[in-house]
């Protein structure tokens, strides 16, 4: 239990999207009554609807001065938290809603809370509610809320492809180009999407254009967000395990609930050869069709596997990224390597020490090798 003090604490208030028509009446109550407010930015449209006896400060300078958000953001956190020491305490606020799309407010809201500071959070309506009010479209049943620098500085979208999708942050033509080559290694170049500007103000604006072109638009700025619509369920991962879930279903196929590990065997082998095949042949669209077929069998597997409580395709997920992260500390750690011959090496290595954590250490280096392997590619080991 948090230990109580005398400090005021701190109140978390959010301003809203923009007009200040659409301040909440306990915000606007709030925002009359008080003496002082610490804002995250002056940057945000409802700065010219708050009460002139207020007294405003902020954390621009922050901005300034750090070399990144991450820095500026725990800064904010330790100022608001030292304010809300003082026997007034602090109300730190910010646009839009506190526990939306704002980094700052959750973790003052833990920090105050676990050195028994009172918090008080004063609800604001967000950018979401606009945004979708804007888009004419109901968040229901799929949508992801995606934040633009993170996905900036990802290699593939995080969410499926069937889901559509809010972006947020999209307040400059270089987060847009960034953002914009992540999306294309899964979506066409032409897929319409909607930039949606300013969304709650009086300058709110929906511009529709194709994905390729959206870091080419003038309009972008701090309060710009990008819809992007989903692609239909045959993209979806997670909608092809519906797929194979269904076959194996009560009422699915009479042939698919008969199958079970073993009786699968011989399919697994033989796709798998024809996708040898593929890979020989130097054929791409035969290597695309021949990966499914193949994806097919993996998941008839898991399917199996989780009927019958052995393990799930989540279990198969997650085991082979701790897998392949823990064995790439070159890339996902601090580990420096000079070429191809120091990653083997490490990779030795780092396999020997998983056999050793699993008891297996005093097995041969051939242990591994797979013995319904063809016997020519076996003697080849």
């Amino acid at each position: 239990m948090a230990k109580k003090t005398s400090a005021g604490g701190v109140t978390l208030l959010g301003l809203g999207p923009g007009d200040p028509e659409l301040l909440t009446r306990e915000a606007w109550g709030l925002l009359q009554e008080l003496p002082e407010i610490v804002l995250r930015t002056r940057q945000h449209p409802v700065m010219k609807g708050l009460p002139a006896t207020l007294r405003v400060e902020s954390f621009d300078s922050f901005y300034d001065e750090a070399e990144n958000f991450e820095e500026v953001y725990a800064r904010i956190v330790e100022k608001v938290i030292e304010l809300a020491r003082r026997p007034q305490g602090v109300v730190y606020a910010v646009p839009g809603h506190p526990f939306v799309a704002e980094a700052t407010a959750p973790e003052i809201a833990r920090r105050a809370r676990e050195t028994g500071l009172p918090v008080r959070v004063v609800e604001g309506l967000s950018f979401l509610e606009p945004t979708f009010s804007a888009l004419g479209v109901d968040p229901l049943p799929q949508t992801a809320i995606l934040d633009a620098l993170e996905l900036s500085r990802a290699h593939t979208p995080p969410s499926p492809p069937s889901m559509a999708a809010i972006i947020a942050q999209i307040y400059s033509p270089q987060v847009a180009s960034e953002v914009k080559l992540t999306l294309t290694t899964v979506y066409p170049d032409e897929h319409p999407v909607r930039l949606v500007h300013a969304a709650g103000t009086r300058r709110q604006e929906v511009e529709a254009l194709a994905l390729y072109e959206i870091d080419r638009s003038p309009r972008l700025g701090l309060l710009s967000s990008l819809y992007l619509p989903p692609l239909d369920a045959s993209y979806s991962f997670e909608a092809f395990q519906e797929v194979v879930a269904r076959l194996r279903a009560p009422d699915g196929c009479p042939w698919d609930r008969q199958q079970d590990h073993q009786t699968l065997r011989p399919h697994l082998l033989e796709e798998a050869y024809e996708l040898l095949g593929a890979l020989d042949g130097d054929c791409p669209p035969a290597m695309c069709e021949e990966l499914g077929d193949l994806l097919l069998q993996i998941l008839l597997h898991a399917q199996i596997a989780s009927e019958m409580g052995e393990f799930t395709m989540n279990d198969v997920l997650r085991g082979i990224h701790t897998k392949i992260v823990s064995r790439h500390p070159h890339v996902f750690g601090d580990v420096q390597v000079a070429g191809t011959g120091d990653v083997l090496l490490n990779w030795e290595r780092l396999k020997a020490e998983e056999r050793a954590n699993h008891g297996k250490a005093d097995q041969g280096m051939l242990a591994s090798v797979p013995l319904a392997m063809p016997a020519l590619s076996l003697a080849d080991q």
